[in-house]
């Protein structure tokens, strides 16, 4: 057999069947119960399942979907199972795969474009999200939106564009294709997406703060000491007022490193006149 495997081995009771001529091994058991290792628990699940789906994949079919949310990295709703089907599509009239463990839609071909991520044909980050419109609530596509737009930072806390997923525009352009559906959904969504927010926490913080009155929150902010120097960047600042907000994952509460960094950090910001508040879970 392929790569020394026996086909006995193949028939091992303790492998699991998730598509018709694929193995998966089991998973272990979840040490971290955090929210955030949580959702990389299912991104990583959707990502070995896919990777499993390729040898059912037309040549026309890519994932689509919260399948391929999952593999762009991005944040996914609490009921979302990672053990369910994989979303399939295929530009219209080529038909889309189905069978167990897979759901198969067809698209016009002009409704989405394709790219390649960790080996997997998948729709495009901007139509990726103009296709959730019919899945998913404003606020869902807003958190998702988020994720595409932000601008990643190296460790030393510099910018880098090269790695941004989309932009705004891509995004709008994405929802202003002709023939586009659930095009009042994207636009609602589209109006609360920023750059700048590095997590779901931080966007459902912006939005209920926007909700409650409070003034547009300035994201992402490199905060510099009166030489320039750099001294961390800010989840989000509220500079007429003086106030900077750092969002409080559970990684922050969980991991040493970053609660002493978070220490550090935040003596610094105050060094410079800045207050710091610190909303966490609870807090919304």
């Amino acid at each position: 057999m392929a790569d020394g495997v026996t086909s006995g081995r193949l028939r091992g009771r303790d492998l699991e069947r998730p598509f018709r001529g694929a193995r998966l091994l089991p998973t272990g058991a979840l040490l971290d119960d955090g929210p955030l290792a949580i959702d990389r628990r299912k991104r990583d699940r959707v990502r070995l399942r896919a990777a499993a789906a390729r040898g059912i994949l037309t040549p026309h079919a890519a994932l689509a979907g919260l399948t391929a949310a999952a593999i762009w990295g991005a944040p996914l709703p609490d009921e979302f199972d990672p053990d369910d089907d994989l979303c399939l599509i295929t530009p219209h009239p080529h038909r889309a795969p189905r069978g167990r463990g897979v759901r198969g839609r067809e698209v016009r071909s002009h409704l989405f474009s394709t790219e390649e991520r960790d080996g997997l044909r998948v729709t495009s980050p901007a139509s990726t999200w103009a296709l959730l419109g019919g899945e998913l609530s404003p606020r869902w596509l807003t958190i998702i939106g988020d994720h595409l737009v932000r601008i990643p930072r190296s460790d030393r806390g510099a910018a880098q564009p090269h790695l941004q997923l989309a932009s705004p525009q891509l995004l709008e352009r994405a929802l202003r294709e002709p023939g586009r559906r659930h095009r009042a959904g994207l636009e609602a969504a589209l109006a609360g997406i920023r750059v700048g927010s590095a997590s779901r926490l931080e966007t459902e913080y912006r939005l209920d703060a926007a909700a409650a009155g409070l003034p547009e929150l300035e994201l992402d902010v490199e905060i510099r000491n009166a030489l320039g120097r750099l001294l961390g960047i800010a989840d989000g600042v509220y500079a007429r007022f003086g106030i900077i907000v750092e969002i409080e994952g559970d990684h922050h509460r969980t991991s040493r490193a970053q609660w002493n960094r978070d220490i550090d950090r935040f003596a610094a910001f105050a060094a410079q006149g800045w207050e710091v508040i610190r909303p966490t879970l609870s807090t919304r």
